[in-house]
């Protein structure tokens, strides 16, 4: 597990999801890298049940429930603003059993699937993103495998990424701010996932509301 960047790609214009996809991933395979398989990350949301508010006076809290084919064993838990506990891969079916105190906003469910490229020391991973049957966006995860020090390659992160992303170079992700020099974990990389999918989610949200 190395250092890791996750990132939205817009839709090129006049292209559509899986266009602009395939013209990402030409643009790595010009480059050398090669196809490693394929992942998938996916995320369910669980809002405090209205007993709990209620009983307890308390204001509604969201909790996302995400898995990770790099990691098919574990099961990882954020809260909003909050720590991530990384579980068991059944966590699902105790969730379950919290019900009366967690329910699952069923048709939030998203997640990010697509192809596994390595390229030298970096692993490639661009997706995307669907909710239900419709793609919403994209996204491109670049991990530096040899490193878990997010402050000793950003540098470098970033001008692989500038050679396939272009413009669509991302700033420095939040999560490594509160980094430093300590090590990289796989929560990370989750908390970035969770960050990009609300993001798609709310911007899905914006032509609803202007046609109310």
């Amino acid at each position: 597990m190395g250092v890791t960047c996750v990132a939205q790609v817009p839709v090129a214009e006049g292209k559509s999801v899986q266009q602009t996809v395939e013209l990402l991933t030409r643009k790595l395979e010009l480059l050398g890298a090669e196809k490693q398989g394929t992942f998938c990350v996916d995320c369910e949301t669980y809002h405090t049940a209205a007993s709990t508010i209620s009983s307890q006076g308390q204001t509604g809290k969201l909790m996302y429930v995400m898995h990770n084919s790099e990691y098919p064993l574990s099961c990882f838990a954020l809260f909003e603003n909050g720590p991530c506990l990384i579980a068991d891969a059944n966590f699902d079916t105790l969730m379950v059993k919290l019900k009366g105190f967690f329910q699952n906003a069923k048709a939030n469910k998203i997640e990010s699937r697509g192809t596994r490229y390595q390229y030298c020391d970096f692993l490639v991973k661009v997706g995307t993103v669907t909710m239900g049957p419709s793609a919403r966006g994209i996204s491109v995860e670049v991990e530096y495998c040899p490193c878990v020090i997010a402050n000793d390659c950003w540098n470098l992160l970033m001008e692989f990424m500038q050679s396939f992303m272009g413009t669509h170079t991302p700033g420095i992700p939040s999560v490594f701010g509160t980094k430093h020099d300590s090590i990289y974990s796989p929560a990370d990389t989750m908390v970035q996932y969770m960050e990009l999918f609300n993001k798609i989610r709310k911007q899905q949200q914006v032509p609803v509301a202007g046609i109310r």
